[in-house]
């Protein structure tokens, strides 16, 4: 609720700001330029991606909402996140649970002019999954006499086929936005959806020569399209959205068991994230931390070096073969 207050402020001041603001011409209409804005780091890249030296020309603008190293499941925007939302050209966002905010923002403006994309349409969508030792929060929550509806994982980024649909939609709505441009869309796409090919057959060649296929999570695993993707079994603390950030005894007990039962040699944490259960898992065990970049966000330092999507999942190609090895 204090979220949802906070975000409805922002909204009314936006509104507030903006009047007589608006857009009244898409940018095929005017010039050459689009303006882009996506919430979190994973749309912004592959955007990034498509549009190329557009960029550098001043023909696109591309905007991340999330600030660099934020926790994306907390995002809450401020008035000027919305003044830049009204003013696009293409708004990109995930479509999940933690994106509800954006529901109230759109239906706060005129979008007749803006091309929305939504992340969580562009692909096949499945639920979170509760493993043998994850902690359920929607058990507690029916305990408590509430009963929530199936909470669908939002991180379909993880699996390089999916983003190879998540690309190949932007890659149209840019072109739909800004004909002018649109070979150069096209040329761009077709080189990173290659590229995204070569990550996928890394981390196929990975799972085909496994020794073992189970990976253990002393934190949140926002890798189940990722772990569909590769048939991989998994284990972890708690689900990909999970608020939670300190696990019971039982959970990391339980964790420790697993690993020690089926000399499982690494267990993982994600970015940005405390890697203190991880740690402590790692020192009852003998088992290696190693983080697996799920891409939710990037940290100042990597984002000003200009790190991509591709960096950080070439980089997971690695530590994946370490914890199936």
């Amino acid at each position: 609720m204090k979220k949802f207050i906070s975000v409805a402020l922002a909204v009314a001041l936006a509104a507030a700001l903006l009047t007589g603001c608006g857009k009244t011409d898409t940018p095929a209409q005017t010039n050459e330029k689009t303006s882009v804005v996506a919430t979190i780091f994973p749309p912004y890249d592959f955007t990034r991606a498509i549009a190329g030296d557009l960029v550098a020309q001043g023909k696109a603008e591309i905007t991340m909402l999330l600030p660099p190293a934020a926790e994306s499941h907390s995002f809450e925007p401020t008035p000027t996140d919305i003044s830049k939302i009204q003013n696009c050209d293409v708004f990109i966002y995930v479509g999940g649970e933690s994106d509800e905010w954006v529901n109230g923002v759109l239906e706060s403006m005129d979008t007749s002019g803006m091309k929305i994309v939504t992340l969580m349409d562009c692909v096949e969508v499945v639920e979170e999954e509760i493993t043998e030792n994850m902690e359920d929060e929607e058990e507690s929550e029916e305990e408590d006499g509430e009963t929530e509806e199936p909470e669908y994982d939002e991180h379909v980024w993880t699996s390089p086929r999916n983003a190879k649909l998540i690309a190949q939609k932007i890659s149209d709505t840019l072109c739909a936005a800004n004909a002018a441009n649109a070979d150069i869309y096209k040329s761009n796409t077709t080189a990173y959806l290659a590229r995204l090919d070569e990550l996928n057959a890394k981390f196929q060649d990975v799972a085909d020569n496994a020794v073992r296929k189970t990976i253990v999570f002393g934190d949140r695993f926002p890798f189940r399209y990722f772990a569909d993707a590769y048939e991989l079994e998994y284990d972890a603390a708690f689900p990909g959205c999970s608020t939670e950030t300190e696990a019971s005894a039982k959970t990391v007990a339980g964790l420790i068991d697993k690993i020690k039962e089926e000399k499982i040699p690494v267990v993982f944490h994600i970015e940005l994230g405390n890697e203190y259960m991880a740690n402590s898992i790692g020192e009852q065990t003998g088992a290696k931390v190693r983080l697996l970049h799920a891409c939710h966000n990037i940290s100042q330092s990597d984002f000003l070096a200009g790190k991509t999507y591709l960096d950080l999942m070439t980089a997971n190609v690695e530590t994946l073969k370490e914890a199936l090895s």
